[in-house]
C-alpha cells in the first residue's frame, strides 16, 4: 500500500505539471463565446481535481462574455471537467462501482481499492448521471433501428432468443401512491421493472441439449408500461440480428402482457413458456388440492410433469378437471390453473422444442433479473424513485453486455495523445525545473538509469 501511495503521489505530480503545461489554456485576449459574441480574457482560475492518481490543481484561463453575462473556460471542456471536480477516469470508476453495488459500499471500495476518496452522494450522482447518458444513447440507437434507416451488420445466426420477464423494485412511498398491492395493507410497495434479454445459439451438445453462444447475451429494461417496453426489446432484437436469424424463439412465463408483446412485435417466431414456471404451477396446485405436505401432492405433480415433458398438455388439463376440490379456494385455484395451461398449451410443446435442440427454460433471463435488479436494487432497506432506478437499470444493462467498453468512452476527451516518456512530454526547461522542485518537495526521486541522476535525465539542472 505504501508503494502504491508513493507511485500515485508521483503520478499526481507528473499529471499536474502535464495538465498545466499549456499555460492555462490561454487562447488570446478574446474568444468566440459560442453565441456569436466575443468573450474577454479576465484571469486564470484554479480548480482542484480528483484524479485516479492523486488530487491535482489545474490552472485554467477564464473568459467573460458581457453580452451573455456568463463565463467560459475552454480548458474545462477540453479536459471534460466542466461542472465537476472529478476526472473522467474517476467518474468511470464511480460508474463501475455505483452500477454494481450500494452507493455507500462503492464509496468504501473506491477508497480501499484505488485510494480515491469521494462522498457517497458523489457516487450516487455520478452513477445515475452515467446511467442517464447510457439511456440517452440507447434511445438514439432505438430510434435509428426502428426507423429502418440503419441496417445492423450481423452475421446470420442459427437461433436467436428473446426472453422477457418482470420483477418488482422497492419504491419510495410517493412512487406507489394510489397503486394497489398484494399484502394485507392493500398498498403497493414496488413497481415492476420489465426486462428482456437477447442471446444466440449456434450448436447443441452430444445429447442434443442447446449451448448458448459465449458472450452473446445483451439486456434491455426499465420500469415502464408494456406499451413503452415493446419497442425497447424489439429494437434490441433488431440490433442483434432479428431479421438475419434462421430461427427466432421467444421465452417467457405465462404473463399475458409478455405474450401480447410477442404477438405484436414477434408474430412469426416460436413462443415457449418457461418449463420451470409451468412446473411450478403444477407444484403449487398439487399443494392446494391435496395438502402442502401430502404424498398425493408430490405424486400428482410428478405425473403431470412427465406429461408436460411429453407435450401432452391436454392430459394435464384433464387431470386438473378430475380433481375434487376440498374447498372454494381450491376450486378457484384449479380453475385458474386450467385457464393458464389452456391459454398457453401451444407454447408448452416441450418434446417438440427439445427435438429441435431449443432451450425450453428462461434461466438466462431469471439470472438477469437477479443480477440487474435483485442484487443491485433490492437489498434490504433500499427504496428507489422510478427515475433513479431506471438510470441504474440502464447502467447495469450496459455493464452486462459487450457494448459496455464502447459506451464508457462517451463524454471523454477524444484524440488526446499523451506520450508516456518523461523526456518527451516535458516541453521546456522551465517546466522541467518546476517538476523537479515539486518532486523534491514531495520527497520523491525519479529512478536512476545508468548512472544518470534525475536532473540530467530531465535535461536540466536546478541551482541551489
Amino acid at each position: 500500500m505504501a508503494i502504491r501511495e508513493a507511485m500515485h503521489k508521483l503520478g499526481g505530480v507528473l499529471l499536474e505539471e502535464l495538465l498545466n503545461a499549456d499555460g492555462g489554456g490561454h487562447d488570446g485576449a478574446h474568444i468566440d463565446c459560442g453565441q456569436g459574441h466575443q468573450a474577454e480574457f479576465i484571469d486564470y482560475r484554479r480548480k482542484k481535481l480528483v484524479t485516479v492518481l492523486a488530487p491535482v490543481e489545474v490552472v485554467r484561463a477564464y473568459y467573460y462574455c458581457a453580452a451573455c453575462h456568463g463565463g467560459k473556460i475552454p480548458k474545462d471542456k477540453e479536459l471534460d471537467i466542466a461542472g465537476t471536480s472529478l476526472s473522467p477516469g474517476v467518474r468511470r470508476m464511480i460508474g463501475h462501482v455505483g452500477g454494481k453495488e450500494a452507493f455507500e459500499q462503492g464509496h468504501v471500495d473506491l477508497e480501499i481499492l484505488a485510494g480515491i476518496t469521494v462522498q457517497t452522494k458523489q457516487v450516487e450522482r455520478v452513477a445515475e448521471e452515467i446511467g442517464r447518458q447510457v439511456e440517452a444513447i440507447a434511445q438514439a440507437d432505438r430510434a435509428l433501428a426502428l426507423s429502418g434507416k440503419v441496417v445492423p451488420f450481423n452475421q446470420p445466426t442459427a437461433k436467436l432468443y428473446i426472453a422477457i420477464d418482470g420483477t418488482g423494485v422497492p419504491m419510495v412511498s410517493a412512487e406507489t401512491e394510489g397503486r394497489a398491492g398484494k399484502d394485507e395493507t392493500g398498498k403497493a410497495k414496488t413497481r415492476e421493472a420489465k426486462l428482456g434479454c437477447v442471446f444466440t445459439q449456434s450448436k447443441v451438445d452430444a445429447k442434443n441439449f442447446p449451448i448458448r453462444d459465449a458472450a452473446s447475451t445483451s439486456y434491455a429494461g426499465a420500469i415502464e408500461t408494456s406499451e413503452v417496453f415493446g419497442p425497447r426489446i424489439y429494437a434490441e432484437a433488431l440490433r442483434r440480428g432479428l431479421r438475419q436469424a434462421q430461427k427466432v424463439i421467444v421465452l417467457g412465463d405465462g404473463a399475458p402482457w409478455i405474450w401480447g408483446l410477442a404477438t405484436e412485435y414477434f408474430p412469426g417466431p416460436i413462443q415457449c413458456v418457461d418449463l420451470f414456471h409451468a412446473r411450478q404451477h403444477l407444484a403449487e396446485l398439487g399443494k392446494v388440492a391435496f395438502g402442502p405436505k401430502s404424498i398425493e401432492a408430490k405424486q400428482w405433480r410428478d405425473s403431470r410433469s412427465d406429461e408436460l415433458d411429453l407435450s401432452d398438455v391436454e392430459a394435464v388439463i384433464e387431470s386438473m378437471r378430475q380433481i375434487e376440490p376440498r374447498d372454494e379456494h381450491a376450486r378457484d385455484e384449479i380453475r385458474k390453473a386450467m385457464d393458464y395451461f389452456e391459454r398457453n398449451k401451444e407454447r408448452m410443446r416441450y418434446a417438440s422444442f427439445r427435438s429441435q435442440g431449443l432451450f425450453v427454460g428462461s434461466g438466462v433471463m431469471e439470472a438477469g433479473c437477479k443480477t440487474i435488479v435483485g442484487q443491485r436494487l433490492k437489498p434490504s432497506g433500499m427504496r428507489w424513485t422510478v427515475s433513479g432506478a431506471n438510470k441504474i437499470i440502464a447502467l447495469r444493462c450496459c455493464q452486462l453486455r459487450s457494448r459496455a467498453k464502447i459506451t464508457w468512452s462517451f463524454g471523454t476527451r477524444k484524440n488526446t495523445v499523451v506520450p508516456f516518456s518523461v523526456k518527451f512530454f516535458l516541453p521546456d526547461i522551465h517546466f522541467r525545473k518546476n517538476l523537479i522542485r515539486n518532486l523534491d518537495s514531495c520527497g520523491i526521486a525519479l529512478p536512476i538509469q545508468t548512472g544518470l541522476d534525475a536532473q540530467s535525465r530531465l535535461g536540466c539542472s536546478v541551482p541551489d
